[in-house]
């Protein structure tokens, strides 16, 4: 599963391609990161790693993602807090995912799922581009992505996987931090990465 979520890194592109290029190539070469010998035998793991996070910093709208996540509790921050939270945020995300898509990419290789791509949506500066991953039982998953044109470019800022939103669990996390405690508890949970994951994942039982 963790594989078919390899779209969440990608090369950017620009914002004249349509979305659904955008998320293929994305998957595409991100795939070839790990299927061409040369990368996956001889580039050494920490800088496979480094090279996926800096091809995710680019690839989504981490601003965009961070606002919707704290929610009103944007509008209270100062440009200097928004600009922390931003940042922590988003090495919390990566520190939590890239290594295990990394420790999960030869397993998903192997069962050779498949991604179909189903369409997309394009409102003005907004588009929705809906696949679904097949795994090698034929079930079916759909994975949607919520993009945004940002500098001309497409960047994701928020993937849906059967129907569940990335951003809209973290954001019912934080708001429950900010009620029980405080901010500054939640931006101390970031950098000390203590926050629950909440990456949607199908039932065990129906894999």
């Amino acid at each position: 599963m963790l594989l078919s979520v390899m779209c969440l890194c990608g090369l950017s592109l620009a914002a004249t391609e349509a979305p659904t290029d955008f998320i293929r190539r994305t998957t595409e070469s991100i795939v070839r990161m790990f299927e061409d010998p040369q990368l996956r035998d001889t580039l050494p793991r920490q800088e496979r790693l480094q090279r996926l996070r800096d091809i995710a910093k680019t690839t989504f709208d981490w601003p965009e993602i961070a606002k919707r996540a704290l929610a009103t509790h944007w509008r209270e921050r100062t440009p200097e807090e928004r600009q922390e939270f931003t940042a922590l945020f988003r090495e919390f995300v990566l520190a939590t995912y890239l290594e295990r898509l990394e420790a999960a990419a030869p397993q998903g290789l192997q069962e050779k799922q498949a991604i179909l791509y189903i369409g997309e949506q394009v409102s003005g500066q907004q588009a929705v581009v809906r696949t679904t991953v097949v795994t090698k039982r034929f079930r079916e998953i759909p994975l949607d992505y919520r993009l945004r044109e940002s500098e001309g470019q497409w960047r994701i800022y928020d993937i849906l996987i059967m129907g569940v939103s990335l951003v809209s669990n973290y954001r019912a996390q934080f708001q429950r931090i900010i009620a029980q405690s405080s901010y500054q508890e939640l931006v101390r949970q970031l950098r000390a990465r203590q926050l629950r994951e909440v990456f949607a994942e199908p039932p065990h039982g129906s894999r």
